[in-house]
């Protein structure tokens, strides 16, 4: 009758799947729906992990109610504030008035800044590194975890199970749909590339702070992932830490070529799609094309952590950047990507002067990336006075994936 499912022996799942929601933020489309998880443990003390975002409270308390079967609330532990996941604390407050809450100092801020006026007269735990709540059999050990990927996040390990409760860490868009463990899912076929756009877009800035949580978890017996978004991971843990581990260090994901273009009346794109035919004729098939104008920015930047190679095909403006391009690249920065190479291909009919605003910008605004000094330059439509310079782009490109190689083998002996 319920949506409820069990995680461990004592700890279920009580969250909800999100399919209204077209646009995640308010700025991410997903299509593909996502779920917001909250967990309930059942042990001599009851303790809810999280809670869901507000449209979804109805079928959220009914899920908690059903699964609590008449007991009491007596712990609601918030590691995240952000109101996707903190949306109902003020419900459950209301409806359960011993509980008691438990979370960050910062957390605490935020909820009164959010005007929270019901979690008043309820005890309130102030959590920080090295602090434990034991609920009976089960005792939860609290780490911080800043900007992972807001200041006052917590994760907490249930040292009994070896269950972490990792925050927004490790989530991904996608509903869930009755199913819950990764191993229900086809995963590389259906939430990979939603996992990649979520981390690199919402995540992808702090990598660095990812990298320090990555660190503490390095040293904990963890046996399941417990996220707020997504799947629980319960095999193959190697597999999405290792994901997490790439992208946090702005490595490539994998060895291939985005070809990002802006055009505005098709030639552009046809010498984007002249330079993609030449890199898989000469044997570089991992190749995708987008249209930075009906291509969303999320995308955009999701295929530019996974890549290697980045091409900026561009025509000239108002004497500058195509405005979509240059929102895009606006965002490689705001997102910290770093090393990548990039190619260029600029076109104008007049003072084309695209491609040194965009390499310009690029070296001083990006780190640890660099720009091929073989660029194609468009006068208006392509022509065979090109041919010599595509073909140079290319094997600039291919050569570069293979000096990485080459330097990437003496790296690791």
């Amino acid at each position: 009758m319920y949506t409820v499912r069990n995680v461990t022996e004592d700890l279920y799942w009580v969250g909800v799947n999100d399919h209204k929601t077209t646009l995640f933020e308010n700025i991410f489309p997903i299509p593909e729906g996502v779920s917001y998880n909250s967990y309930l443990l059942l042990d001599e003390k009851t303790a809810l992990f999280d809670t869901v975002d507000w449209q979804f409270a109805r079928e959220f308390v009914r899920n908690v109610e059903a699964t609590l079967d008449g007991r009491d609330l007596d712990y609601l532990v918030i590691h995240h504030m952000e109101p996707d996941h903190a949306g109902t604390i003020e419900e459950i407050c209301l409806r359960y008035p011993n509980v008691k809450v438990a979370s960050s100092e910062q957390a605490f801020e935020m909820m009164n800044q959010f005007g929270f006026k019901r979690i008043e007269g309820h005890e309130q735990i102030i959590l920080k590194e090295g602090d434990t709540l034991s609920f009976g059999k089960h005792t939860n050990a609290f780490v911080e975890a800043p900007m992972v990927h807001w200041p006052e996040v917590l994760v907490s390990l249930d040292v009994t199970d070896g269950v972490l409760f990792a925050a927004d860490a490790f989530g991904t868009f996608g509903a869930l749909d009755g199913k819950l463990f990764n191993d229900e899912l086809n995963f590389e076929g259906d939430f990979l590339a939603p996992m990649r756009k979520y981390y690199t877009n919402i995540v992808g800035k702090y990598g660095p702070f990812v990298q320090d949580v990555l660190k503490k978890a390095a040293g904990l017996p963890i046996k399941m992932i417990c996220s707020l978004h997504g799947p629980v991971w319960r095999t193959n843990l190697d597999y999405i830490i290792g994901k997490y581990d790439t992208w946090s260090k702005y490595e490539p994901e994998e060895e291939g070529v985005m070809i990002a273009y802006a055009s505005m009346y098709g030639n552009t794109e046809y010498a984007a799609q002249a330079l993609a035919s030449e890199l898989c004729r000469k044997g570089m098939t991992k190749v995708v094309l987008h249209d930075v104008s009906t291509t969303d920015v999320a995308d955009l930047i999701a295929d530019t952590f996974r890549f290697s190679h980045l091409v900026l095909a561009s025509v000239t403006y108002n004497l500058g950047i195509y405005p979509k391009m240059k929102d895009f690249i606006n965002d490689l920065e705001a997102l910290n990507v770093q090393n990548r190479t990039v190619g260029i291909i600029e076109n104008g009919t007049w003072a084309c002067t695209v491609g040194d605003k965009m390499e310009d910008y690029v070296d001083e605004n990006l780190k640890l990336v660099d720009v091929l000094g073989d660029r194609v330059t468009v006068n208006s439509s392509l022509n065979v006075a090109n041919r010599n310079d595509m073909e140079s782009l290319a094997d600039a490109i291919i050569e570069s994936m293979a000096k990485n190689r080459e330097l990437k083998e003496k790296l690791t002996h």
